[in-house]
């Protein structure tokens, strides 16, 4: 049997199915019905949902395992870290960076447009609820989400929509490497990495060689550490500006003209005449273009911001894959041997969707991700909903948080129009 909101409203304290569903609820569980959507994560996919839902009169709740919003960009990265993108292309629906900001906001000028767009927005998530399960009830007509609090208490949520607003990056993906155990140095995954400044001197090799293996390299660098760099597979290295405007900016201007694969042409083109030919510096090309490649597989091409000429000058070196590990040391599939002090694993995350989420249509249970891809993974059955998972960062969290919230006024208005007596 399924419930109008009125019913639940009104009548849940006398509803047989209701009661009986409390019954079986976890023991010592809280129970409570929310009018609107419960999302889960506070994130920027969070928070933007959230907020273009408030401007439409719907209320929602957000339920937060952190302490804090946008926990992985205040916990889990390291200082140096800016915006790779102008903050125009980085801004959040309804509010604008302010104008003093650089154009490429500093991790802490984010943190602070984050913090200041929750309370523009009076958003206040429930913090240090981890979401353990969330399945619909089919007899109810209602998603159940279950959370623990930062005490162990249970807490079940009874909602008419979910929004997953856990992103892409959720978890940290690190390796299991032959020899781990026997290396003896500090092994630590970029989310746990600050500064290089406690490297410095020391010989630290950086495993992956996306946007944050580079910057890893080069902070190592500028703290005058000894690092090295894994290059596993074939990587897109470009200026992170060309004619004096981002590339990314430049990108989506000839895409409005132009077959992307020319735009692929152009670009490469024009990196070659600024860069150099990098697979002489050990980072071969991968044979599709950078936006093709994007489009894809959602593999980021990574924007340069002095590490190449770090790589150049031999003050960051290049290495191959690893074959196993040693004491102190590093065997690399060339048959070399190398001495390290320390292991930094840029290896990226992963969304974690599958250990909570009871349902199989929507999200694929291999990655996480939902099944359908971009732009049409943002909705699914049944009230349910994505938003951050388009591997197109805050310009595709932003489009997904508006359709998110249109999808929902409306029903939310269509539902209102029968809870008005006749």
């Amino acid at each position: 049997m399924e419930f109008c909101l009125r019913e639940i409203e009104g009548e849940q304290a006398h509803d047989p199915i209701f009661i009986d569903k409390k019954m079986n609820s976890p023991p010592s569980s809280r129970c409570l019905y929310v009018p609107g959507p419960v999302i889960v994560g506070s994130g920027p996919s969070g928070l933007a949902t959230a907020a273009c839902l408030k401007a439409k009169g719907v209320p929602s709740v957000i339920l937060e395992r952190s302490n804090c919003i946008a926990s992985l960009w205040q916990l889990k990265t390291y200082d140096r870290l800016r915006l790779h993108l102008p903050k125009k292309f980085c801004q959040l629906p309804l509010m604008a960076f302010p104008a003093d900001v650089p154009t490429y906001p500093t991790k802490q000028q984010f943190v602070d447009y984050l913090e200041a767009y929750a309370r523009r927005f009076d958003i206040e998530p429930r913090f240090g609820e981890t979401v353990s399960e969330a399945e619909y009830d089919g007899a109810l007509g209602f998603w159940r989400v279950r959370s623990v609090g930062p005490k162990g208490e249970l807490m079940e949520y009874v909602c008419r929509w979910l929004v997953v607003a856990t992103g892409e990056n959720a978890e940290t993906v690190t390796p299991e490497v032959e020899g781990m155990a026997e290396f003896g140095g500090e092994i630590k995954h970029t989310s746990s990495y600050k500064s290089g400044e406690e490297f410095t001197g020391k010989r630290v090799l950086v495993v992956g060689c996306g946007n944050s293996g580079m910057e890893v390299c080069l902070d190592l660098c500028n703290h005058n550490a000894k690092p090295s760099l894994v290059v596993r597979d074939t990587v897109y290295v470009l200026p992170q500006e060309m004619l004096g405007i981002s590339t990314f900016e430049l990108s989506m201007w000839l895409l409005k003209w132009l077959p992307l694969r020319l735009v692929d042409r152009l670009l490469l083109v024009m990196s070659r005449l600024m860069l150099g030919d990098t697979a002489r510096f050990g980072l071969p090309r991968p044979e599709l273009g950078p936006l093709e490649l994007k489009n894809l597989s959602g593999k980021t091409p990574v924007l340069d911001v002095g590490t190449l000429a770090k790589i150049k000058s031999g003050d960051i070196k290049v290495r191959p894959s690893i074959k196993c590990l040693k004491r102190h040391a590093v065997e690399f599939v060339d048959g070399k041997t190398e001495s390290f002090d320390a292991i930094i694993l840029a290896t990226g995350y992963k969304s974690n969707v599958p250990s909570w989420l009871k349902e199989k249509e929507m999200f694929s249970e291999k990655d996480g991700y939902p099944r359908r891809p971009f732009p049409d993974g943002w909705k699914g059955e049944r009230g349910l909903y994505a938003v951050g998972f388009t591997k197109r960062g805050l310009v595709g969290t932003s489009m997904d948080a508006t359709r998110i919230a249109c999808d929902i006024q409306r029903c939310w208005n269509d539902e209102a129009k029968h809870r008005l007596p006749q």
